[in-house]
């Protein structure tokens, strides 16, 4: 087991292109991330295209980001996502994608029922309509937190593969 339990972001693993950021498996936080009873973390802070950060089993699912938002810019949050054929625990999980601007910002979220029915092959989540988010002008903290939960029904999960987030610019 790892010293530490909880894998802290690595910021050589965010992707910045023109049209927003690319995390990969090691730019998130992840709670229980370091211990390996739990999670498989690619070692590589930009691994290969198939790598993915790959849960085994927790009761607690908190995968987190964050990045320097651009002012009056809307921008689109989905996370790449798979199961193992094994995968468990998914069916009913009240599982959501939660973003604020700022450490003092108020949450938006969105239940993503994709996770009840989630495929082999990497999809983006959510499928039915995208989830956006615009810094407020005023405000002087325009960091964007993100992330996927589920710690509210203490029922023991795995088998979920989290490939990369995409932050992107609308505009």
């Amino acid at each position: 087991m790892a010293s530490k339990s909880h894998q802290e972001a690595d910021p050589n693993a965010i992707i910045a292109k023109e049209g927003g950021f690319i995390f990969k498996p090691k730019a998130f936080n992840i709670v229980w991330g370091s211990d390996t009873r739990y999670w498989r973390i690619p070692r590589s802070p930009i691994p290969d295209e198939q790598e993915a950060a790959e849960l085994i089993q927790v009761s607690w699912l908190e995968v987190t980001g964050s990045v320097k938002l651009e002012p009056s810019t809307r921008y689109e949050i989905s996370f790449k996502l798979s199961f193992r054929r094994d995968s468990f625990g998914w069916s009913g999980a009240p599982i959501f994608l939660m973003a604020k601007v700022g450490k003092k910002g108020k949450y938006k979220w969105k239940r993503l029922k994709e996770l009840d029915n989630l495929p082999k092959d990497p999809i983006m989540v959510p499928t039915d309509d995208s989830f956006t988010i615009e810094p407020i002008q005023d405000i002087p903290d325009k960091r964007l937190y993100f992330g996927l939960y589920e710690v509210w029904s203490g029922k023991w999960k795995g088998g979920l593969k989290v490939h990369e987030a995409i932050v992107k610019k609308l505009g």
